[in-house]
């Protein structure tokens, strides 16, 4: 079933004027009054459920009161509350215009019927045929067959469906987006009802779950490497919204207009602290003031207040009705900007609240594991670095907005975990396995212990690191092997002086595109790479052309609706089918590097008129700079990633172009094998050290020897010592790896013998293994290698 609304709502509307106070300016004037009328009906119904709220008796008779009263107002034969009871059952509790004697008896799963439905997708459903639906579920004991037309809500309280409101009409209506909005507006008033336990005691929905209490593993994706272990702190738990109905709208409004205000401030706050050091996590901030500014959530908050909600309840009902219309959109990028408006919400409660301190505030421990569904990149900040030992979330993409945040602050992370905020408790031990993308929930003693082993055995194994930074990378038997980083933030840039790393092997140029809400002009990028150039000093830096399309969406290109995106208009391809875009960037970087070195990479290039179309455009700003009086990098070489498998049979009439190649693993395994890296069902089911990619990486380094080519390895099997041995068999002399594994990366080239290592590895490459992981293993437990 789909939103009420059809369509997903702009998030941004910013042509849209709102007066402080009065009616929206914009449809007819017919639509005008219409709204109007509703408002002032949606007000009266208010006030007179107020005094139902507030009048003594039970919380049945008050439900009782309330479903005849919601009848009476909106015209309806019907109305009819279900409350959730343990093992998702919704329960029919009060009705007006159904057989009385199904209330307590009639009952629905979640899923099931019409009410099932509301509840399972938290989103409203309105029809003016409701028989004639899929869904619909006939139940005879509530004598529902003279009506036809049905419209439900779900009653939302802090974020979970607590019961489904409905009403029905005998004729065939057709419910429009007002009469949707006030019921939603009255479900909040009930759901203070439900929530108080008077009707049901929230201790029976707690015992349905004992699985919560004892010891579980719940299973996620990493989105960065490391364990923590710590005391969870659920983010921001909601704000409980004592008063929904407000006795003076004009009071609501100015109270909203003071604390929007306030928030305002703390945010640019925000921005002038996050500019001092520059770079993306000020662009995040930007974005992220974009949406705290937006009119159109502001201006449907203002109309909510003018219906008698409270400026907290008129908030909170806007973000569930964001919520409910998001719930069934794909698009990355626009259920990212979800989130963010999710977290503005939440700020925007606070100060309401008068609540305007740092999250940490002084009462959080001294160290502690973040818990949330999601959040925005502001509120990760708003905690003390210093404490936070991790995070983990029911959402989150590799590319979203914290996780890019989350790993410039080095902390474990696990997303996409699924029911996580129904399983850990405020203060719960927890133990986040960044490594494998578990978290472990109250774990059993033997559980903690090895992990405890596990992290001193870490912790010792870094200051063996450490101490091994100044020594030089090379193998027993006194092969060179050169160790780059991977970056892709300047925040990342002084790891490559902290690690001793020989330069960067991968500067990934579109994170900075992905933060901003435009794209970045010409001298804007000039200025990001003059910095990555003079951080890097006399280091090399190999800056890859902007590689979005798949999992990386730009907030300002449009939804394909792609069913393949990693196969699809993605890398060289969009910048070869939009040259100026192409242009910008190479101009950018040819003049952030005059008088310098400059080594330029094209992604994701699958035939060799590709990057030589790539290269002409290359050339052409070449002659732009020469014209212009710029003095031109003082050293070019040019290059391509080496992920699409096509390139290997053009190899012949490749190499002569280009100067180096560095292979992207994870691509070139997922294209290799057509395996959905992405998909869970996937994940271990092809290997890095199966022969076939073995073989295929051994071919490159001889190609590239014979040709004179340089030939570099960037990828994550870089940053994982057996992996990396791997490498070394097959001939590769430059690995490119995230900081944290030049410790442990180094003290494994150290400890090896490539002669013996390539002579084992000959031996192997023509099995009919799907893994040669094992014997690899074995070789390095026979051999004294330190993995």
């Amino acid at each position: 079933m789909a939103p009420h609304s059809g369509t997903p709502p702009t998030l941004i509307d910013p042509g849209l004027e709102v007066p402080e106070t009065g009616t929206i300016t914009t449809g007819t004037a017919t639509e005008r009054r219409r709204s109007a009328d509703a408002a002032g009906g949606a007000r009266r119904l208010l006030a007179r459920l107020r005094d139902v709220m507030a009048a003594g008796g039970t919380a049945q008779s008050r439900l009782d009161k309330i479903v005849m009263l919601i009848a009476a107002e909106m015209g309806a034969d019907v109305c009819s509350c279900y409350v959730m009871r343990a093992g998702e059952v919704l329960e029919l509790f009060a009705t007006i215009g159904l057989n009385l004697d199904a209330v307590h008896k009639t009952r629905l799963r979640v899923g099931e019927g019409l009410v099932g439905d509301i509840a399972a997708h938290a989103r409203p459903v309105a029809l003016a045929n409701a028989p004639s639906h899929p869904n619909f579920a006939y139940r005879p004991e509530t004598g529902e067959d003279p009506f036809d037309s049905f419209m439900g809500v779900p009653i939302l309280r802090g974020g979970r469906v607590r019961g489904v409101l409905a009403i029905q009409h005998i004729a065939r209506r057709a419910y429009d987006e007002q009469d949707v909005e006030t019921l939603e507006t009255i479900a909040m008033v009930v759901a203070e009802l439900v929530a108080t336990g008077e009707l049901v005691d929230n201790r029976e929905l707690q015992v349905a779950n004992d699985l919560v209490l004892l010891p579980s593993r719940l299973d996620g994706v990493s989105l960065n490497r490391g364990i923590a272990m710590a005391m969870a702190v659920l983010h921001r738990p909601q704000l409980t919204i004592r008063q929904m109905v407000a006795d003076d709208p004009e009071l609501e409004l100015r109270r909203l207009r003071e604390a929007v205000d306030s928030m305002h401030s703390a945010i640019d706050r925000l921005l002038i602290l996050s500019g001092e050091t520059g770079g993306e996590h000020h662009e995040i901030i930007e974005t992220y003031r974009m949406f705290a500014t937006d009119r159109g959530w502001l201006s449907r908050i203002r109309e909510a207040i003018r219906t008698g909600l409270t400026a907290e309840a008129a908030v909170q009902q806007v973000q569930n009705d964001n919520r409910a219309r998001m719930a069934s959109v794909t698009d990355s990028y626009i259920r990212e900007r979800q989130l963010d408006l999710d977290d503005i919400t939440n700020r925007l409660l606070q100060h309401l609240a008068g609540r305007q301190d740092k999250a940490d505030g002084g009462t959080l421990p001294d160290a502690f594991v973040l818990v949330a569904r999601n959040l925005g990149p502001a509120e990760l900040l708003d905690y003390d670095s210093t404490r936070l030992r991790g995070l983990v979330l029911e959402e989150g993409a590799a590319y979203s907005h914290v996780a890019i945040v989350a790993r410039a602050l080095d902390i474990p992370v696990v997303g996409q975990c699924t029911g996580v905020l129904n399983r850990i408790d405020p203060l719960d031990f927890v133990i986040v396995d960044g490594d494998h993308g578990q978290v472990f929930v109250r774990p059993a003693e033997d559980i903690t212990e090895a992990f405890l082993k596990s992290i001193e055995v870490g912790e010792e194994r870094k200051r063996e690191f450490a101490a091994a930074r100044e020594l030089e990378s090379v193998t027993r038997d006194g092969v060179a092997v050169r160790l780059m980083l991977n970056a892709g933030l300047l925040i990342d840039l002084p790891h490559l002086h902290a690690t001793g790393a020989d330069g960067i092997g991968l500067y990934r140029t579109e994170i900075p595109f992905m933060v901003r809400h435009t794209y970045p002009d010409t001298a804007v990028q000039k200025e990001t790479y003059a910095k990555v150039l003079d951080e890097a000093r006399d280091k090399p830096v190999t800056f890859r052309t902007l590689d979005v399309g798949g999992d990386k969406t730009l907030p300002y290109f449009p939804d394909l609706g792609e069913e393949n995106p990693a196969l699809g208009w993605r890398a060289i391809r969009i910048g070869l089918d939009r040259p100026a875009m192409l242009r910008k960037q190479l101009r950018a970087l040819l003049w952030a590097a005059s008088g310098r070195d400059l080594r330029l990479m094209f992604p994701m290039v699958a035939e060799v008129s590709e990057f030589l179309r790539a290269r002409r455009v290359l050339d052409l700003e070449l002659r732009r700079l020469e014209q212009g009086g710029v003095a031109p990098p003082r050293d070019l070489k040019v290059g391509v990633m080496m992920e699409v498998p096509a390139l290997l049979f053009q190899l012949d009439a490749l190499l002569p172009h280009i100067d180096f190649m560095s292979v992207g693993s994870n691509d070139l395994l997922q294209y290799l094998f057509a395996s959905d890296r992405g998909n869970p069902m996937l994940n271990n089911r092809y290997d890095l050290l199966s022969p076939a990619m073995l073989s295929v990486l051994r071919m490159l380094v001889r190609r590239c020897d014979e040709a004179g080519v340089q030939l570099s390895l960037c990828g994550e099997m870089a940053s994982r010592p057996l992996d990396a041995m791997a490498l070394l068999g097959c001939g590769f002399r430059t690995l490119s790896m995230s900081p944290g594994a030049f410790g442990e990366i180094k003290t494994m080239i150290r400890s090896v013998n490539v002669d013996v290592l390539q002579r084992f590895l000959d031996s192997l490459l023509g099995r009919p293994d799907r893994s040669l992981r094992q014997h690899l293993l074995a070789f390095a437990r026979d051999h004294g290698v330190r993995l």
